[in-house]
């Protein structure tokens, strides 16, 4: 089976930060495995946006997981792409639904999922999720291992 040569316009090459979502560049390369159903995930521990309000700082742990097509998302203009709304002011509800949506629109996979777990905003910690259409019945998703927000106990 011939395989598509990669084309990306960021592996192996020095790459700012873009400063906004909209100059960040999502890659994708071809799924060597097109006519598998298996699921990927991406954990980013450590996402950071802005209140659109305020203007500081907050924290999400999200949780990406998909079921490829054609299409897989490069992890290099991932990490450059979510590193980009570091100085974005939106919503929790808007960051998270748009890197779902970003993705699909990319990848057109089979099933893709993401949790957004957001640490407290005004003493109340914001979970949000989106998904597109059903998971395959011969797949497992795993819980997304994210536990509810405690607080200090």
């Amino acid at each position: 089976m011939a395989r598509e040569p990669i084309r990306t316009t960021q592996l192996g090459k020095p790459v700012p930060i873009p400063q906004t979502p909209e100059e960040a560049r999502l890659d994708r390369v071809a799924n060597p495995h097109p006519d598998t159903h298996y699921l990927a995930r991406f954990t980013a521990p450590e996402f950071t946006t802005l209140c659109p309000v305020t203007g500081q700082p907050d924290f999400a742990h999200l949780v990406i997981d998909y079921v490829p097509a054609a299409w897989l998302v490069e992890s290099k203009s991932l990490k450059l792409y979510l590193g980009a709304f570091r100085n974005q002011g939106a919503f929790h509800e808007d960051c998270t639904v748009r890197i779902g949506k970003d993705l699909a629109a990319l990848l057109t996979p089979t099933w893709l999922r993401i949790g957004g777990y957001w640490y407290p905003r005004g003493g109340i910690p914001i979970d949000v999720f989106w998904q597109t259409g059903a998971l395959p019945a011969d797949v497992w998703a795993p819980d997304q291992g994210v536990a509810p927000y405690r607080g200090r106990g």
